[in-house]
């Protein structure tokens, strides 16, 4: 159990920095940050978009201790309005969130593998304007992706099984390839994926974006594309997916399992 942990945390913590900055773009966001939850059930802060100073740098919060730790214990999301004067969490860190970055409105968001929570992402903002509800959402999409990307086997398990699919593949012998293809199933392993109605990687990865809230410029941005390319191959996603619209595009995307 603590080896799992441990590699889940490890996982998290390499993973973080792309995250956050995919929630940063998504939510226009000021102020990102999160970190993972160690194997002693420490949530460490790490990784920082917006930030002032280092105060949070480092920072180890326990369960049920501020807004992440309360995020934690209650593994669902928490925002408050106005941290300084909430009375909803516990306020030992005020220092570092309100004199130092001076963040008001702020939010955690859990990071849920199986029922456990493995890492917090958070955003910010400073002065008078609130977090929104589409911030929320934005946050809740890109923590589901997280918790996919980290609940996927191992390397070298995932090594493991492709070489087993290919031999799998090579028996002559129907019966005996079977019993194999079902032991590779048990074990984790996915059937052959056929991307459905023919979506190319970069229509996938265009709706991906879309799915998290992305503008078309986020999405060229991320991608490095122009947005009239951008354009394009939404358009072409969604004649392959019989829509008319980029929403009902990545509808149907995930209904065929392709995101």
């Amino acid at each position: 159990m603590g080896e799992t942990a441990t590699v889940l945390s490890d996982r998290f913590q390499a993973l973080l920095p792309q995250r956050l900055d995919m929630l940063r773009r998504a939510t226009g966001l000021p102020v990102v940050f999160g970190g993972a939850v160690t194997p002693g059930r420490e949530l460490l802060l790490s990784s920082f978009f917006g930030t002032h100073g280092r105060s949070l740098h480092g920072l180890r919060v326990g369960t049920g201790r501020g807004l992440g730790g309360t995020a934690i214990a209650m593994g669902t999301a928490v925002r408050v309005n106005d941290y300084a004067s909430t009375r909803a969490i516990t306020h030992e860190f005020d220092q570092m969130v309100v004199v130092d970055e001076r963040l008001t409105s702020v939010f955690a968001y859990p990071v849920t593998v199986r029922g456990t929570v493995h890492g917090v992402l958070y955003g910010a903002v400073r002065g008078q304007t609130t977090v929104g509800d589409r911030a929320i959402r934005m946050a809740g999409a890109i923590a589901q992706g997280f918790a996919g990307d980290l609940d996927m086997p191992s390397l070298h398990t995932q090594a493991a099984l492709r070489e087993l699919a290919e031999v799998t593949r090579l028996i002559g012998d129907p019966a005996l390839r079977e019993r194999l293809r079902r032991v590779h199933q048990d074990l984790g392993g996915d059937p052959p994926v056929t991307v459905p109605s023919g979506l190319t990687p970069r229509e996938l990865d265009t709706l991906r974006l879309a799915a998290v809230g992305s503008s078309n410029r986020e999405i060229a941005a991320e991608l490095g594309l122009s947005t009239e390319t951008v354009k394009a191959y939404l358009r072409g996603a969604m004649r392959k997916l019989g829509v008319h619209n980029r929403t009902a595009a990545v509808h149907a995307a995930r209904s065929t399992g392709a995101l």
